[in-house]
């Protein structure tokens, strides 16, 4: 039997517009070595993972008079040749060139008569490498019951794997007739299930509306609540961990605060050279997505769930260490708690998980972003190399989408001994958001500086 959206979903999709269509990407790039990694092999590997998620082979089909909420039903032409998709750069290709093909993909939206994913290998990468952007709309990963293709297809070494057996047929689409009796049956078992869901989806709509409103005025406070057009740009910076480690050592803290005060940092220098004001006690107020344990939430295949936390940025402080002092001392409540989730169990949920907490987080954000500045997602990946159909991972960049009333948001995934950023941005809102790209590394370089080895070291304090 079809299962339907649910109420959370539902409203996901009535949101949703040109301007904002809610897909989370990621961006990885590949050694291929003598592993034989291409375009045919990539296809065969995800046809021997798509078995793990199998709303990858599913549509959303709406019930005729909208009598109930649209229901998930199997693609019966399912053509992986169709969502699996082959593009080159001009040899040797850059990584400003990639951005640019990730920018214009990011900026269509997917099909929505279609399973609502895609993935793009791209070859022509300088030095032999490959990547591989894989695109998912928000609710086909909820964590619960699908979590997204990219965490299945990378493995912990190269191989190679017996195939997963796989005698997947589509079932016979429903007719409209079909349809419509599928919901006259489900009112007649549960008539409730009609009006809660009307109504849960009318408030989520409601909300999403009413956060969008709010973010759609510019503000003295921040050149970052704008709504966006449809086109993109997107900015990646590579930086090490061994860098947050050593700051993290000297004063304390943990590698997430220092991350979060290497933004802080990277927004004020951009802002100054704007010649916008950034007086003492100015703040940005962001929503970080943090994972929890609460037996009160929906539970997930995850062992956690993911939550907002607000928290306000102090980009008017001109100390580096005191900016960090300060985003460590606002999550300290986060932590005490009890419900925060340590980052060494985020990066061990198998797969690769980041990709999944990333969409998580963006979910989170439609809901929870009204009133603030900026999203960031931080998420905590494996540090070792891993592997896709025999071919070494050596960088991966999540590329959120923008929210309604937002001009940029922030992804960050750490993974084996680097830190990546990946910024989405509306192109012509934010033109030189290249600018805000180099100040992320030059804010890292002033915290690191001012962690030299004979200075007095701080407590350890938390640990991430």
């Amino acid at each position: 039997m079809s299962e339907r959206l649910r109420a959370s979903d539902l409203a996901l999709l009535t949101a949703e517009t040109p301007r904002t269509p809610m897909q989370n990407a990621t961006l990885e790039i590949f050694e291929p070595g003598d592993s034989g990694f291409d375009y045919d092999a990539l296809i065969a590997h995800i046809a021997d993972r798509i078995t793990f998620v199998p709303r990858y082979r599913q549509a959303i089909r709406t019930v005729p008079g909208r009598l109930a909420n649209p229901v998930w039903v199997d693609d019966p032409d399912f053509d992986l040749g169709y969502h699996v998709r082959r593009s080159a750069l001009p040899r040797p290709g850059t990584l400003d060139q990639l951005r640019e093909l990730t920018a214009r993909i990011m900026s269509r939206r997917l099909d929505p008569s279609r399973p609502l994913w895609e993935v793009y290998f791209v070859e022509g990468l300088e030095d032999g490498r490959v990547a591989v952007l894989s695109k998912s709309h928000q609710i086909l990963v909820d964590g619960i019951a699908t979590v997204d293709l990219g965490q299945v297809l990378l493995d912990v070494d190269p191989g190679p794997r017996h195939l997963v057996p796989d005698d997947w047929r589509p079932d016979d689409e429903p007719s409209q007739a079909s349809l419509v009796l599928g919901a006259i049956a489900d009112t007649a078992r549960d008539p409730r299930t009609v009006l809660t869901t009307a109504g849960s989806v009318l408030g989520r709509v409601g909300t999403l509306a009413a956060g969008a409103l709010s973010n759609r005025r510019p503000t003295p406070d921040s050149p970052f609540n704008v709504e966006p057009s449809e086109q993109r740009r997107v900015v990646l910076v590579r930086t090490a961990l061994k860098d947050y480690r050593r700051v993290r050592r000297v004063h304390g803290g943990t590698v997430n605060d220092v991350i979060l005060a290497t933004l802080t940092g990277a927004i004020r220098s951009w802002l100054m050279t704007r010649a916008e004001s950034v007086n003492s006690g100015r703040r940005i107020k962001a929503l970080v997505p943090m994972s929890v344990i609460d037996e009160d939430l929906e539970p997930t295949s995850l062992g956690s769930q993911v939550i907002g936390h607000r928290l306000d940025l102090p980009i008017g402080e001109a100390s580096p260490i005191i900016r960090l002092h300060q985003v460590s001392y606002a999550f300290k409540a986060h932590s005490e708690t009890g419900r925060a989730v340590a980052a060494d169990r985020i990066a061990g949920v198998a797969g690769f998980a980041p990709t999944t907490f990333h969409a998580l987080g963006s979910r989170v954000a439609v809901e929870e972003s009204q009133g603030v500045n900026l999203v960031i997602t931080n998420v905590p990946g494996p540090q070792f190399p891993m592997f896709m159909a025999g071919a070494e991972m050596t960088e991966t960049y999540p590329v959120p989408p923008l929210q309604p009333g937002f001009a940029i948001a922030i992804g960050v995934t750490s993974y084996d001994g680097g830190v990546y950023y990946g910024i989405t941005a509306d192109r012509d809102i934010l033109p030189d958001v290249d600018v805000l790209g180099a100040c992320v590394r030059e804010s890292l370089d002033e915290l690191v500086d001012s962690s030299s080895d004979n200075r007095p070291r701080a407590p350890r304090g938390r640990k991430k």
